[in-house]
């Protein structure tokens, strides 16, 4: 015991920042404290823990081995410490801290407007930090780095899943575009350029996957990394494959036109994804509350 004696408890926050970013400056910017102090708390951890931690590289800081150890450590500690430290009593309009999510520029186009008003209405006191969705988001939550995932992939087994609503795709051209089928077939699907929006392992995956499955690829003409890119199509060819509400915001715009997708693109989950270590975490849980109730009101459709 005489080590956890010895211990600053208040530290361990500071070095999971500073293990995740990597850099003293953003480290301190997340913290509130200044460059030179967030550089004596990270002092204060190596004598602490008796290794340097973080080392300086060509490309920048690198933890050591031991520094990496204590960073999957710190996911699994620190929601326990936070609900051990706080008990079942959570109330967002008195606390503090910061959640961090995962989403898509459809997401937050979607649920953001009545989201951010809610979370904010009910807990002024948290930061909301909201990550564009990539290859390593459900990484992020099983290191806790992240504490949810929205998105329409299935998380991995080792995570929890809820769908909030079911989704399909459509497709959107040029007003004037040479396709003019209500749905368009395979055929008319993969004989013009594509608009495709690189989100998981450089493309829309679920796309690609049922093309895969009929043998067929589609060519990319234009590579974007956001839904609201799509916006390119009028006056060309191109063809925007997007999540159904996503493409309504094109709707009452005559310079677009909204057509099915392929038969062959069925409807998808589009669902929430959180570690198991923070089930029963009253904040967490409020979280996961408010963005399920958010969902319904938004969509209409009641989540899982």
């Amino acid at each position: 015991m005489s080590h956890l004696r010895n211990a600053d408890l208040n530290l361990l926050e500071a070095l999971a920042v500073l293990l995740e970013e990597r850099h003293v400056t953003r480290a301190a910017d997340r913290f509130h404290l200044s460059q030179s102090a967030m550089s004596r708390v990270l002092q204060r951890l190596r004598e602490t823990f008796g290794d340097e931690l973080l080392v300086r590289t060509q490309r920048g800081y690198e933890p050591t081995p031991r520094g990496q150890q204590i960073q999957s450590e710190l996911a699994d500690l620190l929601p326990r410490l936070e609900t051990l430290l706080r008990g079942d009593a959570f109330d967002p309009a008195t606390a503090s801290g910061h959640f961090r999510i995962h989403c898509t520029d459809y997401a937050t186009s979607l649920l953001g407007p009545t989201l951010f008003r809610r979370f904010f209405r009910e807990a002024p006191g948290i930061a909301l930090d909201v990550a564009p969705l990539g290859d390593e988001s459900f990484v992020d939550v099983e290191q806790g780095r992240a504490d949810l995932v929205l998105s329409g992939v299935v998380a991995p087994r080792s995570l929890r899943w809820a769908t909030l609503f079911e989704e399909d795709f459509v497709c959107l051209l040029s007003h004037d575009h040479p396709v003019t089928a209500e749905r368009l077939t395979l055929d008319d699907f993969t004989a013009y350029p594509h608009v495709v929006v690189t989100i998981l392992a450089g493309g829309q995956t679920m796309v690609e996957r049922r093309l895969d499955e009929h043998g067929l690829r589609r060519a990319t003409g234009l590579r974007v990394p956001y839904f609201s890119a799509a916006a390119a199509v009028p006056g060309t060819e191109l063809i925007a494959t997007l999540p159904r509400r996503a493409a309504l915001a094109y709707g009452d715009d005559a310079a677009y036109r909204v057509a099915a997708a392929p038969e062959e693109l069925p409807s998808f989950p589009y669902g929430i994804a959180w570690h198991p270590r923070v089930d029963s975490d009253p904040a967490h849980r409020w979280l996961r509350q408010v963005v399920r109730e958010t969902t319904t009101q938004v969509t209409g459709h009641r989540a899982d």
